[in-house]
């Protein structure tokens, strides 16, 4: 088909800024889409301007066109700061607590998706295809809608979708759901979202449902679930550039022969990480014959640190960590390495290939491709064993090869960190192709394609 690709996401300029790869599951998937069928990517630049204008920034870069726009600092603070990571993260990650709401910065929010919905409309051909992403976006197909704009619009939201009494927590909870419908095909991570906004609808509004399409008074809109996936060959060759690297070499030969437990997360209260490391120092307390025998490897870049509860989780983690290597610790072991900074892609792929285990244990998580990488990291030879838990999206692909655990029972963790460094060769192979042939079934190409062949194919309702 001749008609273009319009992706719509918060974030555009770090997919163009430099060479790197990229881990994100929107940038993987949507950005190979972008560059083989020809398109546009629109979005905020990432810079905070004094003054706003109404012109767009047009870059074209592999076959793609960029369009960016700057915010304002009322902008970032309610819009971005405020309303998306003050209330709609914590919520739709099940952490109420840590959630606040403030009226000003709902307004902020619905103002940036008002203007993002103008500025975009200028660039738009007839029959163009609208692919929004993520929770800053809940309200940008009615914004379109109401600035007129009637090509059809799909949305994807890669984070959890939170049951209905937890939505409830956020005020402006009944507009944001209405605000979701004006879209024409919503697809989400897993079966349990889904079902979580369907089941929004039909209780909250009186909207019912058939099959996969809802009906809200007048309004039709088709549901779908598109689990998002990873490239595994890619990974693979990623793991293998620094496999026999001077750094990776160096950080085997300090282990002294010790079995190796990798974590990678973003520095984010949702991943679990203060529950994590208390798993680990569970695991030194019940199983003495893994002190001073293994070591565990947390990478966790810093995120959002202009957001005080991600100071404060940080200041939480380097006091766990300090706390357990002071106990643990000996004059040639320390347990945990806790690292607050970035690598290369394809160091940490390497990384993954040198352990033992992949620890993967976040509260509340909408897919978190870092298991799938892990996975697909290993070498098929001598294959690391996967600790998961249940409560990433993963999970539902992943139950038959990894070890699914609760992040909330430390002991629990610490029962399936052994069973994975005492797995023997014969399972550890069986897990892994259970695995690959599922990371072979939901690619980054197949879940763009799926989302993209159902946006296309609905008739218009």
């Amino acid at each position: 088909m001749n008609n273009r690709l319009v992706v719509v996401s918060n974030r555009v300029s770090s997919i163009v800024e430099g060479k790197k790869a990229v881990a994100g599951g929107l940038a993987v998937g949507v950005f190979d889409a972008l560059k083989h069928m020809g398109g546009l990517w629109f979005g905020w630049n990432g810079e905070i301007v004094d003054a706003l204008s109404d012109e767009v920034s047009l870059k074209l870069h592999d076959n793609v066109t960029f369009a960016t726009m700057g915010l304002s600092r009322a902008d970032y603070d309610q819009y971005y700061r405020g309303f998306s990571n003050g209330t709609l993260w914590p919520v739709f990650h099940y952490r109420t607590d840590l959630s606040r709401y403030d009226r000003k910065e709902y307004a902020g929010y619905v103002r940036v998706n008002n203007r993002l919905a103008a500025r975009l409309k200028p660039l738009l051909e007839a029959g163009d295809y609208i692919w929004a992403h993520d929770y800053h976006l809940l309200p940008f197909a009615q914004s379109c809608r109401q600035a007129g704009i009637h090509n059809r619009i799909g949305f994807f939201l890669h984070i959890p979708f939170p049951c209905e009494q937890v939505l409830a927590t956020v005020p402006p909870h009944r507009q944001l759901v209405e605000a979701l419908c004006a879209y024409d095909l919503i697809g989400f991570q897993t079966d349990g979202d889904r079902r979580a906004f369907t089941d929004y609808v039909c209780r909250q509004l009186g909207g019912s449902l058939a099959g996969d399409i809802v009906q809200l008074g007048e309004r039709r809109l088709r549901v779908g679930t598109y689990p998002i996936g990873i490239y595994p060959e890619e990974i693979q060759n990623l793991s293998q550039v620094h496999s026999r690297s001077r750094q990776i070499m160096n950080f085997k030969q300090g282990l002294q022969q010790r079995r190796l437990i990798v974590s990678v997360d973003r520095l984010d209260y949702s991943k679990g990480l203060i529950e994590r490391f208390t798993g680990f120092e569970r695991l030194l307390e019940m199983m003495p014959a893994h002190r001073g025998h293994v070591s565990f490897v947390q990478v966790a870049p810093p995120s959002r640190s202009d957001v005080e509860t991600y100071r404060s989780i940080r200041r939480q983690l380097e006091s766990v960590a300090g706390r357990i290597n002071g106990r643990w610790s000996d004059l040639s072991w320390t347990p945990i390495h806790y690292i607050n900074k970035s690598y290369d892609r394809s160091l940490l792929m390497s990384l993954f290939r040198a352990s033992q285990v992949g620890y993967v244990t976040p509260l509340r998580d909408g897919m978190n491709l870092v298991a799938k990488e892990y996975v697909a990291a290993q070498s098929p030879d001598d294959p690391g064993v996967l600790v998961l838990s249940e409560f990433a999206g993963a999970a539902q692909e992943m139950s038959d090869g990894a070890l699914i655990v609760n992040p909330y029972d430390a002991q629990g963790m610490a029962q399936a960190l052994d069973q994975a460094l005492r797995m023997p060769m014969a399972e550890r192979s069986e897990r892994f192709q259970t695995l690959m042939k599922h990371l072979a079934e939901n690619d980054p190409t197949r879940w763009r394609d799926r989302f993209l062949s159902d946006l296309r194919d609905q008739p218009f309702f």
